[in-house]
């Protein structure tokens, strides 16, 4: 009879615990609450509705092109959009994993304000299938601060409990004071002028890491890729400290006819 080792017991026994804790209490959707195969997931209703972010995109920030038909999908996908190729980007590139509209706002706004963090493991999936070719190299995932007054209100970080979990999932080092928020910015709700001047400045490579940011590539992580202020005026802080590389990962993006990125 074949010995099991001390790492198959342990997946043995968390196996069982896992079906004995679905029989009593059995996984829902995240998003209708109806029964799911496995737990933290949405059913096939749920996911058909849900826009994901794939090419054709803009190569450097990651804003997905309209499909057209009459358009070759790969030259279109090697492109800039027109943000891209009027403004000089302090990340080498961003990704998202869904479009924020009305089918995936419920989700962010239920894990970011009301505390179901159930959904962390449902978003790190997401992030792992968006950012699949940005993870080579990376030395540290950083995630997007809250000014600590903002902290105290919210009680927890969204983008810290995204970066830890991922971080954990890559074995990559997570390093949540890499970067400070120096200033209690307010939500501007997508205008970009007005996000743009509000987070100048707003940020600063934590005094540990000044020396270690110098030539190591820097994944940032948020939960919402909104007008793209915030994330540049983060790398443009952790660029002034000497990193070689930033790239942006968030689980939603928010796409506007009137304002593209």
């Amino acid at each position: 009879m074949k010995k099991w080792g001390a790492n198959q017991l342990k997946f043995g026994f968390y196996s069982l615990g896992q079906v004995i804790l679905d029989l009593i209490l059995p996984p829902k959707c995240l998003n209708c609450d109806c029964r799911v195969d496995q737990a933290h997931n949405i059913c096939p209703d749920c996911w058909k509705k849900l826009h994901f972010i794939s090419d054709p995109k803009c190569r450097c920030c990651g804003y997905p092109f309209e499909p057209d038909l009459s358009l070759n999908y790969h030259a279109l996908g090697e492109s800039l959009c027109g943000q891209c190729q009027v403004l000089s980007r302090s990340f080498e590139r961003a990704a998202s994993a869904l479009r924020y509209d009305d089918e995936s706002r419920k989700m962010i706004i239920g894990f970011k304000h009301n505390d179901r963090l159930e959904y962390l493991d449902y978003f790190v999936k997401l992030l792992r299938q968006a950012g699949a070719d940005i993870f080579p190299g990376v030395d540290y995932i950083v995630p997007v601060p809250l000014h600590k007054k903002r902290l105290l209100h919210r009680r927890y970080n969204q983008s810290a409990l995204l970066s830890r979990a991922l971080s954990k999932k890559l074995d990559v080092d997570h390093a949540p004071e890499f970067l400070v928020r120096t200033k209690n910015t307010p939500p501007q709700e997508g205008n970009l002028n007005k996000r743009a001047v509000n987070v100048r400045g707003a940020f600063k490579v934590g005094p540990h890491y000044q020396k270690l940011a110098r030539g190591k590539k820097i994944l940032l992580i948020d939960d919402v890729y909104t007008t793209g202020a915030t994330v540049e005026n983060c790398a443009k802080a952790i660029k002034k400290a000497g990193a070689a590389e930033v790239y942006v990962l968030t689980v939603f993006r928010v796409i506007s006819p009137q304002n593209p990125n």
